[in-house]
């Protein structure tokens, strides 16, 4: 239902005068664009370039994360610069990566990391300083030692913390890959909107939106999945 009232309304719009193309072109193109191989290679690169950054982004904040969280001396070294480039969109560090890294794939993959990095240890350190303080001390009653209290105690409890970053770090991955994308791309969905934009070609700007919106929603379920697997001790409404 949701989905219908959502194109109804959108074929609404279109017909109501808006600039807007009506599903029936949208669907059109997108099958000119999947007969001649385009929209595939398009959903291949920036589903790789996605993926590479988020992956490294969450495989770096996580630790880091657990590190100002759980020693003092980490959180005074590393949180100010944290919170230093968290105020700096990803998008501002696109000259710098390129006059650093140049035009190939690596300054794209940087600004996709640094926008899930910055997201993801933010949360995985919240996590970890908001951990019940009657559990932590229960355990040391109990004999357990400061290494046996983080893998027990502090990790399960800070993952729906971590998970929540991820999704959130998923989401602006997504959001940074088409400025990401202006970096001498010659393929990728934001290539191919940034290309369509030139030549005020919407049914294409609309497939692409259409693609990344359904790609981030799966991913996102998938997260989502993942979190209640892991955390099916949590109480739900």
């Amino acid at each position: 239902m949701s989905v219908g009232l959502g194109i109804a309304l959108w074929w609404g719009l279109a017909a109501a005068g808006l600039s807007l193309p009506t599903p029936p072109e949208v669907v059109s193109r997108a099958g000119t664009l999947l007969s001649n191989g385009t929209l595939q290679e398009d959903i291949a690169a920036s589903i790789g370039r996605v993926l590479a950054g988020f992956a490294l982004g969450t495989a770096l904040a996580i630790p880091v994360g657990f590190l100002m969280g759980w020693y003092g001396f980490v959180r005074g070294l590393v949180e100010p610069w944290v919170q230093f480039f968290r105020t700096i969109p990803p998008l501002a560090i696109i000259p710098l990566a390129i006059v650093l890294m140049g035009i190939g794939e690596t300054p794209k993959i940087f600004v996709i990391f640094l926008a899930a990095f910055l997201v993801c240890v933010i949360s995985t350190f919240q996590g970890v300083v908001d951990v019940d303080r009657t559990l932590i001390n229960a355990a040391r009653v109990l004999g357990t030692r400061d290494a046996g209290i983080f893998v027990r105690v502090v990790v399960p409890a800070s993952t729906p913390f971590i998970l929540v970053g991820m999704r959130v770090g998923l989401g602006s991955a997504w959001a940074t890959l088409v400025a990401a994308e202006l970096i001498a791309a010659q393929e990728g969905l934001g290539f191919r909107m940034q290309n369509a934009q030139l030549y005020y070609d919407l049914p294409t700007i609309f497939v692409g939106l259409i693609a990344i919106g359904i790609l981030g929603l799966l991913m996102d379920r998938v997260l989502l999945l993942a979190e209640r697997k892991l955390t099916g001790w949590q109480e739900r409404r």
